[in-house]
């Protein structure tokens, strides 16, 4: 696992096939109904994966294609077969006024059930703008998406947080909160309350290592111990 802080992305978009989604077809979209036979609220829609991943001084670059939701399950269950592709995506690590983190569960219908995480997900193509990919843009929607709150509840620091791990790349962007733990909660709760389907099924709040939930991935776990070590 590799941790990096960088001042800037710079990620590029363009048209390209995947083979292994060409070439797996039959299979991926067989793979894709017995998942939807499970959870039908599960959708084949439209994400951004990339290639040739890499950090310049403090500059990380990335080169995005599209493809579809199936595609992109299929190679993830699978174990990543094709390792020239990565799922680099942008989170949000919020953060309260009080020291306290913002992490949430995902809910029983998503295709991450039970798993603990930032509000986070995989760019699609609203977060294209022009020939770039903005993963700013991708995790001011998560945050809205998720937990309900708007640029205007935190305050994005500038940098990032690379964590690499295998065909994971996770961007975090720390976002300052401007309310107390407690506030968020009841904020957070009755936004949940209020969806037909949320995301989420509980709201978690971390303040330090002891507070790690064993359904949380390594790479959160990493970043939380590497923020937790800062002033």
């Amino acid at each position: 696992m590799k941790r990096r802080r960088i001042k800037r992305l710079e990620l590029s978009f363009a048209s390209a096939p995947w083979p292994f989604a060409d070439e797996w077809r039959a299979e991926i979209d067989a793979h894709f109904a017995r998942v939807r036979e499970a959870k039908p609220e599960v959708w084949n829609g439209r994400l951004l994966l990339c290639r040739n991943p890499r950090t310049d001084g403090d500059c990380y670059r990335a080169d995005y294609f599209e493809t579809d939701f199936a595609s992109f399950l299929a190679w993830r269950d699978w174990g990543f077969p094709d390792k020239a592709v990565f799922n680099s995506f942008g989170a949000g690590a919020l953060r309260s006024v009080d020291g306290a983190f913002v992490l949430g569960r995902m809910n029983a219908h998503t295709a991450n059930a039970g798993r603990v995480y930032f509000p986070a997900g995989t760019p699609d193509p609203d977060d294209i703008v022009g020939q770039s990919v903005d993963l700013a843009l991708s995790v001011e929607r998560e945050m809205e998406e998720e937990v309900g709150l708007k640029t205007s509840d935190y305050v994005a620091n500038d940098g990032w947080t690379i964590i690499e791990t295998g065909q994971l790349v996770a961007c975090f962007r720390l976002l300052a909160s401007r309310h107390h733990a407690s506030e968020l909660q009841q904020r957070i709760e009755a936004f949940l309350t209020s969806e037909r389907l949320p995301e989420l099924s509980d709201v978690i709040f971390v303040r330090s290592a002891a507070d790690f939930d064993a359904a949380m991935p390594e790479f959160v776990k990493a970043f939380l111990e590497d923020a937790f070590g800062r002033p």
